[in-house]
Protein backbone atom coordinates (compact mmCIF):
# COMPACT_ATOMS: atom_id res chain seq x y z
CA UNK A 1 0.00 0.00 0.00
CA UNK A 2 1.17 3.50 -0.76
CA UNK A 3 1.83 5.78 2.21
CA UNK A 4 -0.76 8.40 3.07
CA UNK A 5 -1.71 10.30 6.24
CA UNK A 6 -3.35 8.04 8.79
CA UNK A 7 -5.19 8.62 12.03
CA UNK A 8 -5.46 6.07 14.88
CA UNK A 9 -9.17 6.88 15.34
CA UNK A 10 -10.13 6.19 11.73
CA UNK A 11 -11.54 2.74 11.00
CA UNK A 12 -10.60 3.03 7.32
CA UNK A 13 -6.99 3.90 8.18
CA UNK A 14 -6.92 0.79 10.37
CA UNK A 15 -8.17 -1.33 7.47
CA UNK A 16 -5.69 0.14 4.99
CA UNK A 17 -2.80 -0.34 7.47
CA UNK A 18 -3.77 -3.98 8.03
CA UNK A 19 -4.79 -3.52 11.68
CA UNK A 20 -8.32 -4.61 10.74
CA UNK A 21 -8.41 -7.49 8.24
CA UNK A 22 -9.90 -6.83 4.83
CA UNK A 23 -9.42 -8.05 1.27
CA UNK A 24 -7.81 -5.20 -0.67
CA UNK A 25 -9.36 -4.80 -4.09
CA UNK A 26 -6.80 -2.22 -5.14
CA UNK A 27 -5.84 1.42 -5.21
CA UNK A 28 -5.17 4.36 -7.45
CA UNK A 29 -3.33 7.57 -6.62
CA UNK A 30 -6.54 8.89 -5.04
CA UNK A 31 -8.64 6.00 -3.72
CA UNK A 32 -8.55 2.62 -1.98
CA UNK A 33 -11.11 -0.12 -2.57
CA UNK A 34 -11.49 -3.09 -0.25
CA UNK A 35 -13.89 -5.73 1.05
CA UNK A 36 -14.26 -5.74 4.80
CA UNK A 37 -14.20 -8.88 6.94
CA UNK A 38 -17.98 -8.84 7.35
CA UNK A 39 -19.32 -8.23 3.85
CA UNK A 40 -23.08 -8.24 3.47
CA UNK A 41 -22.76 -10.22 0.27
CA UNK A 42 -20.06 -11.57 -2.01
CA UNK A 43 -18.35 -8.64 -3.68
CA UNK A 44 -19.54 -5.97 -1.21
CA UNK A 45 -16.83 -3.34 -1.61
CA UNK A 46 -16.03 0.03 -0.06
CA UNK A 47 -14.26 2.79 -1.97
CA UNK A 48 -12.61 5.57 0.03
CA UNK A 49 -10.55 8.60 -0.95
CA UNK A 50 -7.05 8.65 0.54
CA UNK A 51 -7.75 12.06 2.11
CA UNK A 52 -10.11 12.53 5.05
CA UNK A 53 -13.38 14.36 4.42
CA UNK A 54 -16.47 14.32 6.65
CA UNK A 55 -18.80 14.51 3.68
CA UNK A 56 -19.05 14.71 -0.06
CA UNK A 57 -19.49 18.48 -0.20
CA UNK A 58 -16.12 19.10 1.45
CA UNK A 59 -14.17 17.26 -1.25
CA UNK A 60 -12.42 19.40 -3.89
CA UNK A 61 -14.25 19.13 -7.22
CA UNK A 62 -11.41 17.37 -9.02
CA UNK A 63 -11.10 14.74 -6.26
CA UNK A 64 -14.86 14.28 -6.19
CA UNK A 65 -14.90 13.62 -9.94
CA UNK A 66 -12.02 11.16 -9.59
CA UNK A 67 -13.74 9.48 -6.65
CA UNK A 68 -17.04 9.08 -8.50
CA UNK A 69 -15.26 7.75 -11.59
CA UNK A 70 -13.37 5.24 -9.43
CA UNK A 71 -16.58 4.07 -7.75
CA UNK A 72 -18.17 3.52 -11.17
CA UNK A 73 -15.06 1.70 -12.36
CA UNK A 74 -15.09 -0.61 -9.33
CA UNK A 75 -18.83 -1.25 -9.76
CA UNK A 76 -18.26 -2.22 -13.39
CA UNK A 77 -15.41 -4.55 -12.43
CA UNK A 78 -17.56 -6.22 -9.78
CA UNK A 79 -20.30 -6.69 -12.32
CA UNK A 80 -17.86 -8.18 -14.85
CA UNK A 81 -16.14 -10.41 -12.27
CA UNK A 82 -19.06 -11.89 -10.35
CA UNK A 83 -22.03 -11.14 -12.63
CA UNK A 84 -24.70 -10.03 -10.15
CA UNK A 85 -28.18 -9.28 -11.41
CA UNK A 86 -27.91 -5.69 -10.27
CA UNK A 87 -25.61 -3.34 -8.41
CA UNK A 88 -26.94 -1.07 -5.70
CA UNK A 89 -24.75 1.94 -4.96
CA UNK A 90 -25.36 3.35 -1.51
CA UNK A 91 -23.55 6.39 -0.14
CA UNK A 92 -22.71 6.61 3.53
CA UNK A 93 -21.16 9.42 5.49
CA UNK A 94 -18.31 8.45 7.84
CA UNK A 95 -19.86 10.62 10.55
CA UNK A 96 -22.68 8.11 10.88
CA UNK A 97 -20.21 5.57 12.30
CA UNK A 98 -19.56 7.83 15.31
CA UNK A 99 -15.84 8.19 14.59
CA UNK A 100 -13.76 11.21 15.45
CA UNK A 101 -12.01 11.19 12.06
CA UNK A 102 -13.96 10.55 8.92
CA UNK A 103 -13.51 9.31 5.42
CA UNK A 104 -16.37 9.83 3.02
CA UNK A 105 -16.87 6.40 1.50
CA UNK A 106 -19.18 4.57 -0.81
CA UNK A 107 -20.39 1.00 -0.54
CA UNK A 108 -20.86 -1.02 -3.70
CA UNK A 109 -23.32 -3.78 -2.94
CA UNK A 110 -24.05 -6.48 -5.54
CA UNK A 111 -27.70 -7.51 -5.56
CA UNK A 112 -28.58 -11.06 -6.47
CA UNK A 113 -31.76 -12.40 -8.04
CA UNK A 114 -34.47 -12.63 -5.40
CA UNK A 115 -32.45 -10.63 -2.87
CA UNK A 116 -34.31 -7.80 -1.22
CA UNK A 117 -32.92 -4.33 -1.99
CA UNK A 118 -31.66 -3.96 1.58
CA UNK A 119 -31.03 -7.64 2.22
CA UNK A 120 -27.60 -8.36 3.66
CA UNK A 121 -26.13 -11.73 4.56
CA UNK A 122 -25.55 -12.21 8.26
CA UNK A 123 -22.58 -14.58 8.11
CA UNK A 124 -18.95 -13.55 8.05
CA UNK A 125 -17.42 -14.29 4.68
CA UNK A 126 -14.69 -16.86 4.17
CA UNK A 127 -11.45 -14.79 4.11
CA UNK A 128 -10.00 -16.93 1.32
CA UNK A 129 -13.10 -16.40 -0.83
CA UNK A 130 -12.88 -12.67 -0.15
CA UNK A 131 -9.26 -12.62 -1.29
CA UNK A 132 -10.13 -14.57 -4.44
CA UNK A 133 -13.02 -12.27 -5.34
CA UNK A 134 -10.89 -9.19 -4.57
CA UNK A 135 -8.10 -10.52 -6.83
CA UNK A 136 -10.58 -11.14 -9.64
CA UNK A 137 -12.00 -7.63 -9.37
CA UNK A 138 -8.50 -6.15 -9.10
CA UNK A 139 -7.52 -7.95 -12.31
CA UNK A 140 -10.58 -6.54 -14.09
CA UNK A 141 -9.59 -3.05 -12.91
CA UNK A 142 -5.89 -3.42 -13.68
CA UNK A 143 -5.21 -1.81 -10.28
CA UNK A 144 -2.29 -2.49 -7.97
CA UNK A 145 -2.88 -4.23 -4.65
Amino acid sequence: MAEYPTDPNCIFCKIVSGEIPAAIVGQTDHVFAFMDAFPSSRGHTLVIPKAHYPNLLEMPTDLLQTFIASVQEVAGAIQAAIQPHGIALTQFNGEAAGQTVFHYHQHIIPRWEGQDRRSHGKDQADPEELKAVAAEIRAKLGWEA
